[in-house]
């Protein structure tokens, strides 16, 4: 069972101005999730969400996705101790996106890649080419002996 409503159930205004959560999935039955890390507002990840997802994260109280790649739930930091405890899910004001506010655990990574946040690169215009500029975030595991890589 899950503990929210069906939003094809709500008008418009019940879905932006009620008190009733229903999430507006896409064509693929997911929703967009931004991942915040409750103590600094750093963003750390985005991911999407699926029914199971939310009531999964919300059931636990651990950020639960759902792996496009792999199509299975995927519980954050389950194989790399990075697990994210979830302190607040907020959702936009049509209900088709989540933000979702935690405690990052373990080391303090987010990324699959070791660092603290997935957006460790900034986009910067080179003449007429958009080139990718680390910003120096140091990798807090390797991710190769965490996953077995290599």
């Amino acid at each position: 069972m899950k503990p929210f409503a069906d939003s094809a159930t709500l008008s418009g205004d019940e879905l932006e101005a009620g008190s009733v959560f229903a999430p507006r999935f896409d064509a693929n039955g997911l929703v967009t999730a931004v991942t915040v890390e409750a103590q600094t507002n750093e963003i750390l990840m985005v991911a999407h969400m699926n029914a199971d997802a939310i009531a999964e994260t919300l059931r636990s109280g651990f950020a639960t996705y759902w792996s496009r790649s792999r199509n299975t739930l995927w519980k954050k930091g389950e194989s790399s101790g990075e697990l994210q405890k979830l302190v607040e899910m907020r959702t936009d004001c049509d209900q088709d996106a989540l933000i979702v506010v935690v405690e990052q655990t373990g080391r303090g990574a987010a990324c699959h890649t070791g660092r603290k946040t997935c957006f460790y690169r900034t986009v910067q215009l080179d003449g007429d080419e958009a080139k990718l500029r680390d910003n120096g975030a140091k990798s807090l595991f390797d991710p190769n002996e965490v996953y077995g890589k290599g």
